[in-house]
């Protein structure tokens, strides 16, 4: 199932009253500010939602904002994901997004969320950073009635900590989320959501596109550009099978059908499930009850002998699993979700679950795919079929190692390296045909 995100990109056809507004961006300092949260440490770890209700008279043909935020965002319009971003890049080319968020609107009432956050210290290797800020900007007068100020509303989200990856090899990929349910936020991208004990957002500073010579001196600031990559693809993906549990009898059809899985009080359980091929991810645990129960979830390309020996990957017997983990601590109400804020490298998922007085429903588990939206275009004509085979394996490893910039590894490193990059934008370009991430990679690369 395609989520609505992968088509809503098209600034590269943006006019708005006759006039390019992307070229009125490039060249004018934004009416919109970088906001923040008041009292925070700006370069710290921390997880903060932005809110901002407007009334319409009707619902718009067009509404179009340009966003972006550090380090990290997710942007809701009427509790529905409509971009995810910025798209990577340095302090001198700070990415924004272009999003037309009219199909989400309506008359009446309407609200525009955001969650934000910045790794701090945790940050991976790839993300640079200056502090913590969220801006958005209206395309046009009547656009601008949800440009970043004060009067957006702004909470931390004190539920989350940054777990570190222990791993006996280099790993710079980012933080493992604890998140304890008793802390969360809920329900902050919902119109019903009463946020007036929220603060108001503190102004940080103008909106400055690079082509403003002040940004290389009095400002010091992001040097915002309009991001030349579409939204990545998002599409539901289950998992296909249970390799092996312990504590607790699976049933079949879990979990590659929606099934409940009971945990019941003073249990430990254990549950590896296998997708049978890696992937970039966004998992998702849905649950409900289970007071204090702890979840502990761990990620791994492969299963290990004896590290580093990981022998034949279809192999779980007698072996061990090492990776990036996730922690939830819940709170034992019903219909708790669990989403990671950046996507997971995994085959395997490995479910620890530890109940206390309350027994722990598992309503369901499952992945939403992520990458660039390559679309193979090619075809290959030989009479070995065993070719066709290498060729899907091939183009399942050159999409894991393409999401805003080619990268080695998406599991350890998420970094683009050049000699690396040069293979992977031929790969792209012959079966593809499409350049939008190859011409990224010579911007950054410059």
């Amino acid at each position: 199932m395609k989520l609505p995100l992968a088509i809503l990109f098209s600034i590269s056809l943006l006019f708005v009253n006759g006039q390019n507004v992307r070229q009125l961006l490039l060249e004018h300092t934004w009416k919109a500010s970088w906001i923040t949260v008041p009292g925070i440490r700006p370069d710290a770890y921390g997880v903060y939602i932005f809110r901002k209700n407007v009334n319409l008279s009707s619902q718009p043909a067009s509404f179009f904002i340009h966003v972006s935020a550090d380090n990290r965002y997710q942007l809701f319009v009427n509790e529905i994901l409509v971009s995810l971003g910025p798209a990577r890049g340095d302090i001198n080319h700070w990415n924004y997004e272009t999003v037309d968020i009219a199909r989400y609107l309506s008359a009446g009432k309407n609200v525009v969320a955001a969650k934000v956050w910045n790794d701090g210290d945790w940050r991976p290797e790839a993300q640079i950073t200056l502090r913590t800020g969220f801006i958005l900007q209206g395309a046009d007068a009547a656009e601008e009635i949800l440009n970043t100020d004060d009067t957006w509303k702004c909470i931390k989200d004190s539920s989350y900590r940054p777990i570190k990856i222990s791993l006996p090899t280099y790993y710079v990929a980012g933080p493992g989320e604890l998140v304890d349910m008793n802390a969360h936020v809920f329900n902050w991208e919902k119109s019903n959501l009463n946020d007036s004990s929220w603060s108001n957002a503190q102004i940080l500073s103008a909106g400055v596109p690079k082509n403003i010579l002040g940004a290389y001196g009095t400002h010091n600031e992001w040097m915002l550009v309009p991001s030349s990559l579409p939204q990545m693809e998002l599409t539901k993906q289950r998992f296909v099978q249970t390799k092996r549990s312990q504590g607790i009898t699976v049933p079949h059809p879990f979990p590659g059908t929606k099934t409940a899985l009971r945990i019941p009080a003073n249990t430990e359980a254990s549950i590896l499930l296998d997708q049978t091929f890696l992937t970039n991810a966004y998992p998702t645990l849905e649950f409900s009850g289970g007071k204090a129960a702890g979840i502990l979830i761990t990620y791994a390309e492969a299963l290990y002998d004896k590290y580093p020996a990981k022998g034949n990957r279809d192999d779980v017997a007698g072996k061990i699993i090492m990776g990036r983990k996730d922690s939830i601590i819940s709170n034992g109400d019903n219909a708790q979700r669990f989403t990671t804020l950046a996507y997971r490298t995994y085959r395997y998922l490995e479910l620890k679950v530890t109940t206390k007085e309350d027994p722990l429903l598992i309503e369901d588990i499952y992945g939403t795919f992520t990458g660039y939206p390559f679309q193979f275009n090619a075809t290959l004509q030989t009479p070995d079929a065993s070719l066709d085979k290498i060729l899907q394996i091939g183009w399942r490893t050159a999409r894991l190692c393409a999401v805003e910039t080619y990268m080695d590894c998406p599991y350890y490193e998420q970094l683009q390296y050049i000699a690396d990059g040069r293979i992977q934008a031929l790969v792209s370009l012959y079966n593809s045909g499409d350049d939008r991430l190859f011409k990224n990679a010579l911007n950054l690369m410059d």
